[in-house]
């Protein structure tokens, strides 16, 4: 087994052999620790993975761990117990890509200076770079709209977009995706998202931070994620863990079934009305119940999505058999969604949302009935404000005359 990156590793003595179609992989044992293990939610056992499979003692420190593994008492200590997080990868847009990968290039420049190697410099982590923000609409209404927009969306941006390509060329663990590609977070869900991680023969759940608010979205196929400053961004490329606060969980049960008549959105818009006045902010929603099974992860997705708008840090669906389907249908490896199975039920991190003996301890629990979600429209002055469509006429008038 290689071993590099992990000779500092506090918890070796927990890892354990995973053998799939003749490969021999290890994994942190995380049951092994201990009863209060499967009483997490699923959302924090994430975050206790990985402090245990970086814990050094340095950056990651053993009472991180112990912090996390004791988050049901933890949690309720009123001004919070901080606690270390290496997210496994980072994900920007152009936007707040374009200055990280100056910045790398700049400690490059100041390697070489020094008479250092300058190829030496490079993302700790995988980081992803999704060319999305740059482009205007100019044409419309014609056959040949979408290529005239790009071609100019290349002019506008050509010298950006060199310096990108050159960045994809020189740093190792950086993957840039190019313009025309799609939205970042789409990118991400049928892309980039691993589910799964395997380095150096180690399996690990995947993870991420992101230059945007929307990078929550993610959450949707199991994938704990949330947006960042670039600061903050740039510092996990740079193998620094992120100083958080242990959260409160809230567990947001589903159970029903949707009519006929109402949409996703309907969905999404009931659900954000009722975290808003619930209030979620600096919170982990995770989701479980018999309802998530009915739920697809383009809907999952478009939950995770709204968190920026009803304020929760993640808006979490552990993995199921849904999420597997999804990677199949995104054209993932199959041996790798069977690892992905194998290693997440060896771990318990793989979700039956219709067994009731899987659902963990939360901070406090809310119930929505799917059957009681009825056709809405969102706004007209703010969009996550959700208006059912019987009311809309009296609503339309108030809102006419009411002040802003």
């Amino acid at each position: 087994m290689n071993w590099k990156g992990y000779e500092n590793v506090v918890y070796t003595h927990h890892l354990k052999k995973l053998s799939v179609d003749g490969n021999e992989y290890s994994y942190f044992d995380l049951p092994s620790l201990g009863p209060k293990y499967d009483k997490l939610p699923f959302s924090i056992r994430v975050l206790l993975e990985s402090a245990v499979r970086n814990c050094d003692n340095f950056q990651v420190k053993d009472q991180d761990v112990e912090a996390i593994l004791d988050w049901e008492k933890n949690q309720a200590v009123p001004d919070g117990v901080e606690i270390a997080f290496r997210p496994a990868r980072v994900i920007l847009q152009d936007f707040t890509g374009v200055p990280a990968v100056v910045d790398f290039a700049a400690m490059r420049d100041a390697v070489k200076k020094l008479g250092g190697d300058p190829n030496r410099i490079n993302p700790v982590c995988p980081s992803d770079l999704v060319i999305d923000h740059s482009v205007q609409v100019d044409f419309v209404r014609m056959p040949e709209a979408l290529q005239k927009n790009q071609d100019l969306e290349f002019e506008r941006n050509k010298e950006r977009f060199m310096f990108l390509k050159w960045g994809a060329k020189a740093f190792q663990n950086m993957l840039i995706v190019p313009p025309g590609s799609g939205i970042v977070h789409q990118v991400n869900l049928e892309y980039l998202a691993r589910v799964v991680f395997t380095s150096e023969g180690i399996l690990y759940p995947d993870s991420v931070v992101g230059t945007d608010s929307h990078t929550t979205m993610i959450n949707g196929l199991g994938v704990l994620g949330w947006g960042v400053g670039g600061i903050e961004a740039e510092a996990v490329m740079l193998g620094q863990a992120i100083s958080m606060l242990l959260p409160k969980v809230v567990g947001y049960k589903i159970v029903g079934q949707l009519s006929q008549y109402a949409t996703s959105t309907d969905l999404v818009l009931t659900i954000t009305k009722h975290l808003r006045q619930l209030g979620v902010v600096g919170k982990f929603v995770e989701f479980f119940g018999p309802g998530v099974a009915e739920l697809s992860i383009a809907d999952r997705a478009t939950i995770s999505n709204m968190c920026p708008e009803y304020g929760a840090t993640v808006g979490f669906f552990p993995v199921d058999k849904n999420s597997l389907v999804y990677l199949r249908q995104t054209n993932r490896d199959e041996n790798k969604v069977q690892l992905m199975e194998e290693y997440l039920k060896s771990v318990r991190m793989f979700r039956n949302y219709s067994d009731a003996s899987q659902d963990p301890v939360f901070s406090e629990v809310v119930t929505l009935d799917l059957a009681t979600v009825v056709s809405s429209v969102s706004g007209p002055k703010r969009p996550h404000d959700r208006v059912p469509v019987v009311d809309m006429p009296t609503d339309f008038r108030q809102c006419l005359i009411n002040k802003v």
